[in-house]
Order: structure tokens, then C-alpha cells, then sequence
């Protein structure tokens, strides 16, 4: 169900659903896929979630504008600063809970929005603390799904990075109009280094903090021409998948009571 589309006399009804709260972004995404990307992936996540799980969850509209500092010297990305986003999932965050809403899932599709996303559960959660009926969760789609995207068959990269031939392959899938496969190129700049991986490739072992012109010419990473709509398509396959179960997981929660 779509939150939006509900009136304000239903809305005491529907306080045992779990709201979802979708976050994308509107940011570079190498020289062959839209800026919307992220919001166009998580949009359709959504839509195949939504008519699976029926009255079980209501569906806030889509945030497009997410915390892109680090993709800002390419010119057309939209951002907001960490803070200005922590403050905007706050502030929705406790209108939801003054509507009587307890369990509330943020469905995030930027790597950028997960540090102050998560701030701001945290924050929300602390001044709640009291609450123990009370579920904040913050789940980004491509971690969800880490493991069903690895088993994923063809794929060069196991796993989700920033414009590359995942993401490609699900825009591909989705709007294939959007994608200039001629020009789709992954341009890391190379860095050698047992601690640190600037693409994701390989798990890194610290946290540095790089804005993507360090660490990628184009904007984008890996193996952009090996995208396929196929490959799309199990790809959403495999994320609508666990988001699906998630959602219903969370709708059964109980308070949780150490005694």
C-alpha cells in the first residue's frame, strides 16, 4: 500500500503496518548511466515488494536527494550535506512515531546515505529508548542481499559497486533508453594496498574517507560493458527477494524483554 494515497481518518487503522521509507539519490554515475540511478533501482525494488506484501506494509514516497558530497565535482549531482540528512530522516522519523507507527524500515540504495541514515535511527532510538515496542531499521538493498547477488550466475563482480556492471545491468533491464552502453567504462585509478580497497573489490579492512575523483576518472567502477538486462533481471530478482522477506520478518518482531 502506498502511504501517500491513504486519508488521515484511515491512518489509526494502519499503525500495526511496517512503513517503508525508500532513500536514493540523484548523483554521477559514470559516463553512461543516469543520474537517477540509485532512485530508479530502488523505485522498482519497491514496486515488486509493494505487490508482493500487500496490506502488510505501507510505502512512503521515495526521497530522490540523498547525502552525495563525494560525487559533487561532477557536475548534475544534487546533494545534501550529512548533517541537513540526518536532521531530514529524523524529523521523519518522529512524525511517523507521533502518528503511532513502531516499526519502520529505511529501504536505502546509496552507499552515501548509510552513515547519517544511521545516525539518525540512532538518534531517534535513544530519545525512545523507553519504547521497547519500537523497531527503526535501516537496510541498504544491495547488503541485504549480499549473498543471493554473489550466487547470481555470470557476473564479473560478486557484488554491488558504484556504476559498474550491476548497476548497469539493472538499468539495462529497467530503462534501457537511459544506458550508453558505448560509452560504459569503469576508470579506478590504481591503488595497492592490504588495507584498503577504493572499489569495494576486495574487502576493506579500514575506513577511508575519498571523494570519487581520488579514486575514478569516469565516476564509475568496474566492468560497466559486461552489463546484460539478464543479468538485471535476477538481480532485482535476488533484491526484491530479501527485501520482501525482511519486511515480513519485521512485521512478526515482539517487544524485546531480556527478563
Amino acid at each position: 500500500m502506498q502511504y501517500g494515497e491513504r486519508r488521515w481518518t484511515q491512518m489509526a487503522d494502519l499503525v500495526d503496518k511496517v512503513v517503508v521509507l525508500p532513500l536514493g539519490s540523484l548523483e554521477q554515475h559514470g559516463h553512461h548511466l543516469p543520474m537517477l540511478t540509485d532512485s530508479l533501482i530502488c523505485g522498482e525494488i519497491v514496486a515488486r515488494a509493494q505487490a508482493q506484501l500487500g496490506d502488510l506494509a505501507l510505502f512512503l514516497p521515495l526521497i530522490w536527494v540523498g547525502a552525495s558530497e563525494h560525487h559533487s565535482r561532477f557536475p548534475g549531482t544534487v546533494s545534501v550535506s550529512h548533517d541537513t540528512y540526518t536532521r531530514m530522516v529524523d524529523d521523519i522519523l518522529e512524525s511517523l512515531i507521533s502518528n503511532g507507527f513502531k516499526r519502520i524500515l529505511l529501504l536505502n540504495a546509496h552507499g552515501g546515505n548509510g552513515l547519517p541514515g544511521q545516525s539518525a535511527l540512532y538518534r531517534v532510538q535513544m530519545r525512545h529508548r523507553d519504547e521497547r515496542d519500537l523497531w527503526l531499521v535501516f537496510a541498504t538493498w544491495f547488503v541485504l542481499a549480499a549473498p543471493q547477488i554473489a550466487a547470481v550466475p555470470g557476473l564479473e563482480q560478486d557484488h554491488v559497486t558504484h556504476a559498474s556492471e550491476l548497476e548497469t545491468s539493472m538499468i539495462l533491464r529497467l530503462r534501457p533508453e537511459l544506458v550508453d552502453l558505448a560509452a560504459a567504462q569503469g576508470a579506478l585509478i590504481p591503488f595497492e594496498s592490504a588495507f584498503y580497497s577504493p572499489d569495494s573489490r576486495q574487502a576493506s579492512r579500514v575506513t577511508v574517507a575519498r571523494p570519487i575523483e581520488h579514486v575514478s576518472a569516469t565516476g564509475g567502477y568496474g566492468h560497466p560493458e559486461l552489463a546484460t538486462a539478464e543479468k538485471g533481471e535476477a538481480l532485482f530478482a535476488a533484491a526484491v527477494g530479501e527485501v520482501v522477506a525482511c519486511v515480513r520478518e519485521v512485521a512478526g518482531w515482539e517487544v524485546f524483554d531480556p527478563a
